[in-house]
C-alpha cells in the first residue's frame, strides 16, 4: 500500500459558512441582541427569581407581639370544673393554678378563658379571665360576678385633639347633610 492509496473512513466535511444567507443568516445562530448575543453570556438562574419572590421575615414588624411575646394559647376551663372552689372565692389564673385546673405557660400565668360546659352551683367572683357568653349566663345565674379590667390606651394630648377635631367635623357634615336635603325637598 502506498500513500496515494490511503482513504479516509469518513468523507471530508466542509465547515458551515454562517452569516451569508440561508438558514444561518443575520444572527448566525447566536440568537437575538442583548445578553444572549454576547460571548460568555450566562442567563440568570430561574431559582434565584423564585427565592427573591419569597416573603422574608426581616425583623419582627407588625407581628412582634405574636413572635416575641407569644405565651401560647389560652388555657381553657369549663364552668363545671369550678365546683372545687368554696362559695365566694375569687377565681383568677393564680387560684386556678393552685387548684390544678390549669398549668403554668412558659413559667408564667397563662391567659384563661372560662367556657360554659357543665353546671356551676357556687357564687364566685372572676378576675383577669375571659368568659364566654354561655359561661357568663351560668355564672350570673349562680350569683357570681365578673370584673373585667379595661386598660386605657395611652394617647398623647395631640392625638386627643385630633380625635376631637375629627368628631366635630363629622357632626358638622351630618348637620349640613340634613340642611341640604331639606332645601332640596322645598
Amino acid at each position: 500500500m502506498q500513500i496515494h492509496e490511503i482513504k479516509r473512513d469518513h468523507a471530508n466535511k466542509k465547515s458551515k459558512l454562517v452569516g451569508r444567507g440561508g438558514t444561518r443568516g443575520k444572527t448566525s445562530g447566536k440568537g437575538g441582541k442583548g445578553q444572549t448575543a454576547r460571548a460568555g453570556h450566562r442567563v440568570r438562574p430561574a431559582m434565584r427569581d423564585i427565592i427573591k419572590k419569597l416573603p422574608k421575615l426581616r425583623g419582627h414588624g407588625k407581628n412582634r407581639s405574636v413572635s416575641v411575646f407569644y405565651r401560647g394559647p389560652e388555657a381553657v376551663v369549663n364552668v363545671g370544673a369550678l365546683n372545687v372552689f368554696s362559695k365566694g372565692d375569687i377565681v383568677n389564673p393564680t387560684t386556678l393554678i393552685a387548684h390544678n385546673l390549669i398549668a403554668l405557660s412558659f413559667g408564667k400565668n397563662p391567659k384563661v378563658k372560662i367556657l360554659g360546659n357543665g353546671e356551676l352551683t357556687l357564687s364566685l367572683s372572676f378576675e383577669r379571665c375571659n368568659v364566654s357568653d354561655t359561661a357568663r349566663e351560668k355564672i350570673e345565674k349562680a350569683g357570681g360576678t365578673i370584673t373585667i379590667e379595661v386598660k386605657p390606651k395611652p394617647q398623647s394630648d395631640e392625638q386627643l385633639k385630633k380625635i376631637a377635631a375629627r368628631q366635630v367635623k363629622k357632626a358638622d357634615k351630618k348637620a349640613n347633610k340634613g340642611k341640604t336635603k331639606s332645601k332640596a325637598k322645598k
